[in-house]
């Protein structure tokens, strides 16, 4: 038996996803840019599945440009957002410390462009700091990105707020919502955002998939060049079922947020709670709230997160120690240092994000198999490497 509680990775296929994208690859194959039955046939599926997505985000279904997930999503936004605006003299980009690295190191190649890019710092909170984003901008500036939840330790950022100190500058705002959609409520109207960013792998749909919502009138120059697919913001033909799967799955979420989110909670606070009280030397990450109701990030001195991850593999209790799209690598996250976490937290540090078919037996198992784990990684050795 096995316990999967890395969903802010990737979360599984939903049943109904599955047959639908089964019945979509036998039936509707064809081209949605054909004019005859077949085409129309795909685009019909298409047109119904855009509609599910932006009612998943409070969105018209017209402003959807679909992509291949969330780092495209991201590039479409930021690339082409910057490229539009060149002309205009504005060549000033503000993001976050804690942004996924989609962003960061977007931000980071075309300030190898030319482009200005402030990073604006947090704290321990791992919250954006309005005032810090209000000291950031400047009349310079074309673009503000900050992502609606951080994808490693759960916090919501104030993106509505931020917005609002963009316009005043006369700068266009996008958000990062992969970490949000199908958790709370993500709405672009309240939210006040020109763009944002959503990922199907993240809510039970395929990978592969994504959306970038781009507010009516907002102009972008796609990075990608080629035919007039998604009304010429996103070359390449469209693939249909995954698409496909990737609506049912949004409209699932529609329907289920508000009842699952509540009890993710109860199961991350009762594993939080008893992680905290019964192995010392332990910290949440992080404020408590604003949070996505699935996720809790801590922190245990004298252990090295990779110890820990390996063993509860071996237990068949699958964690992370952070960003997946950051795996394999040695350094400590990017997120915990820019909160300013001491470096040997950093590096004892796991995320656990919990998911549909996690029950109070989950927890259990965790709260069973870490506190042995952690005593027996204690005896061994420290961070430091010291018996």
């Amino acid at each position: 038996m096995r316990t999967y509680l890395d969903h802010n990775a990737t979360t599984p296929l939903d049943p109904l996803v599955v047959d639908r994208m089964a019945q979509a690859m036998r039936e509707t194959w064809g081209n949605a840019s054909s004019i005859h039955h077949f085409g129309q046939q795909a685009k019909a599926a298409l047109d119904l599945a855009r509609g599910e997505v932006g009612s998943l985000i409070g969105a018209d279904a017209s402003e959807l440009v679909f992509t291949a997930g969330g780092t495209e999503s991201d590039n479409l936004a930021i690339r082409g957002a910057a490229e539009a605006l060149e002309p205009s003299g504005r060549k000033h980009l503000v993001t976050s410390a804690i942004e996924h690295e989609a962003v960061l190191n977007t931000m980071k190649a075309l300030q190898r462009r030319g482009w200005r890019v402030s990073i604006v710092p947090v704290d321990a909170s791992g919250i954006v700091s309005v005032d810090r984003v209000r000291e950031a901008i400047t009349d310079d500036t074309a673009l503000v990105s900050v992502m609606h939840a951080n994808n490693e330790i759960g916090t919501i950022q104030p993106i509505a707020a931020i917005s609002a100190l963009a316009h005043e500058k006369g700068a266009l705002m996008h958000t990062d919502a992969v970490q949000s959609a199908g958790k709370i409520a993500v709405d672009v109207r309240a939210l006040g955002v020109d763009m944002l960013t959503i990922a199907g792998h993240k809510f039970y749909g395929p990978k592969g998939t994504g959306a970038l919502w781009v507010k009516r009138g907002v102009r972008l120059i796609s990075p990608v060049t080629g035919g007039r697919q998604e009304r010429s913001r996103r070359a390449g033909t469209e693939n249909v079922p995954a698409l496909v799967g990737f609506g049912v799955a949004a409209g699932i979420a529609s329907r289920k947020w508000q009842t699952e989110g509540p009890r993710l909670a109860a199961l991350r606070d009762r594993l939080e709670t008893g992680i905290l009280s019964t192995i010392s030397g332990t910290d949440r990450n992080g404020a408590a709230s604003p949070r996505v109701p699935n996720t809790t990030n801590i922190s245990i001195d004298r252990v090295e997160s990779e110890s820990m991850l390996i063993g509860l593999d071996l237990a068949g209790i699958a964690v992370s120690s952070g960003s997946a799209c950051s795996s394999g690598t040695l350094e400590p996250s990017h997120v915990l240092k820019a909160m300013g976490l001491p470096h040997a937290r950093t590096l004892g540090s796991i995320r656990f994000s919990f998911g549909t078919a996690n029950t109070d037996a989950d927890v259990d198992r965790v709260l069973e198999a870490l506190p042995a784990l952690v005593e027996k990684l204690r005896s061994l050795t420290t961070v430091g490497g010291k018996k």
